[in-house]
């Protein structure tokens, strides 16, 4: 599925300036590399001990990926680089956490993938293993932020407005689908 950090990042690669874009890509790789070594040391543990956790997990991170992806289909951002899009760092920041802490998919995803190799690595290899998810995040998002950022000259406002309206549409049907699952963990409770 389109994730939403890189939905985050496009975006910003897309109709902001250069400097902008870096500080997003690196404030996105904090959050995304933070989010990675929680997952790895632990939070999977904590999420498996209560039913009740995952539920409320699934819960509001379903109603967070739904409002997200209609925030994309009612976008009207435009590739107007002449207009000052100085977004508040505060918000960026407020942004890319929301994207990562806040995204079931990244927490479900991230803890069960995370958590199960550092349950199969021996010692010695996980530390190498989780450095190297740590060099994969910079790679990746500094490497789509630059190539996004050279190539934003060839974006048009109706690409723009294409790529969100599937992005928002894939992100609302993942909601949907989150909040689904929420309601058959409910189901046997009631």
């Amino acid at each position: 599925p389109i994730g939403l950090q890189n939905l985050f990042v496009i975006n910003t690669a897309l109709t902001q300036k250069k400097s902008r874009v870096f500080t997003t890509a690196f404030i996105v790789i904090f959050f995304d590399v933070t989010l990675a070594l929680a997952c790895f040391f632990g939070i999977g543990a904590i999420m498996q001990s209560s039913e009740y956790i995952q539920m409320g997990i699934l819960l509001v991170g379903s109603l967070i990926v739904v409002w997200i992806g209609i925030s994309l289909l009612r976008a009207h951002d435009t590739m107007d680089t002449s207009t000052k899009v100085d977004v508040p760092i505060l918000k960026v920041i407020t942004t890319a956490c929301i994207v990562t802490w806040f995204n079931p998919q990244a927490l479900i995803d991230g803890s069960m993938m995370l958590g199960a190799f550092r349950a199969t690595l021996p010692a010695a290899e996980s530390t190498n293993f989780i450095i190297g998810v740590a060099l994969a995040s910079f790679t990746w998002f500094l490497g789509i932020s630059t190539i996004l950022s050279i190539f934003s000259g060839k974006f048009t406002d109706k690409i723009l407005r294409g790529i969100n309206i599937v992005c928002g549409i894939v992100i609302i049907f993942y909601g949907i689908k989150l909040f689904v699952n929420f309601i058959q963990m409910l189901l046997p409770l009631l």
